[in-house]
């Protein structure tokens, strides 16, 4: 479905992520804006490819899952959306706390959506849990 959409990671450091989504007919729904689910995809992304990035290859491996979404729309989305996530440091220090202390861990991620103006569009937030397999 992202690739459908349209959807890409723009940057993608230790810090933070960056992806947008274009304002196109496969995303738009009939209010003339960007679908919200085509937002929250975009979003979930964002803090997704950090918690990918931080989970890839790791002894023993992690299991994740989105335990919680929130989102708030402040603007019609009608061009391309960036989502920023930049809770990268977060997300690797519960990974590695995951792994020393064999307990599960709950990673709260915020990302915001703006318009190539650079209004804020949308807000989300996705609470991830993870932990580390037995091996």
């Amino acid at each position: 479905m992202g690739f459908l959409s349209g959807m890409k990671i723009e940057e993608l450091t230790e810090e933070k992520c960056v992806v947008s989504v274009p304002y196109k007919r496969l995303n738009k729904n009939p209010f003339r804006s960007t679908f919200w689910a085509v937002l929250g995809m975009a979003a979930e992304m964002s803090s997704g490819a950090l918690m990918t990035m931080y989970t890839y290859k790791q002894k023993p491996s992690i299991s994740m899952l989105v335990a919680d979404c929130k989102g708030e729309f402040v603007k019609k989305a009608t061009d391309v959306t960036t989502f920023t996530c930049e809770d990268g440091k977060l997300i690797r220090e519960k990974i590695i706390e995951a792994i020393q202390t064999n307990e599960g861990q709950t990673i709260p991620t915020k990302m915001t959506g703006r318009n190539k103006a650079g209004e804020v569009v949308a807000l989300f937030e996705f609470t991830w849990t993870i932990k580390a397999r037995k091996k």
